[in-house]
């Protein structure tokens, strides 16, 4: 399918640059068409600094952010824009691993799957 002369180490890097620019680009995009349905349903209200509430508990998980999202509310589409800049890094070190097992470099597999396994203990940890 692959063979190692069709991954150099200049293009594996090109492909990690495009993967961050196109992943927090994406993420910005969301998070600006989250900020703008806020203030245009919200913008007209008056702050209320007085007190602090935080995020609805719905949007303190992934399944709850995705659904509000997915129903158009402002709040859940920021957060996925959130969600998706998180996730950028991650892939990055996920596609790493990829192509360090296709140009058979062991060392640098087992690191990066370290480290793969470390951001998604990380992130997913708490909800296990």
């Amino acid at each position: 399918m692959f063979t190692k002369s069709d991954w150099t180490d200049q293009k594996i890097e090109v492909i990690i640059a495009n993967l961050l620019r196109a992943g927090v680009t994406l993420a910005a995009m969301v998070v600006f068409t989250g900020g703008v349905i806020f203030l245009m349903r919200h913008g007209k209200e008056p702050a209320g600094y007085h007190v602090f509430t935080g995020e609805p508990s719905n949007l303190r998980n992934w399944r709850g952010i995705v659904h509000a999202a997915f129903a158009l509310r402002a709040r859940g589409i920021i957060q996925l824009g959130l969600l998706m800049l998180i996730a950028t890094p991650v892939a990055r070190v996920a596609f790493s691993v990829f192509a360090f097992v296709l140009e058979r470099d062991w060392l640098y597999v087992g690191v990066a799957s370290f480290v793969l396994l470390v951001l998604f203990y990380s992130l997913l940890g708490s909800a296990m």
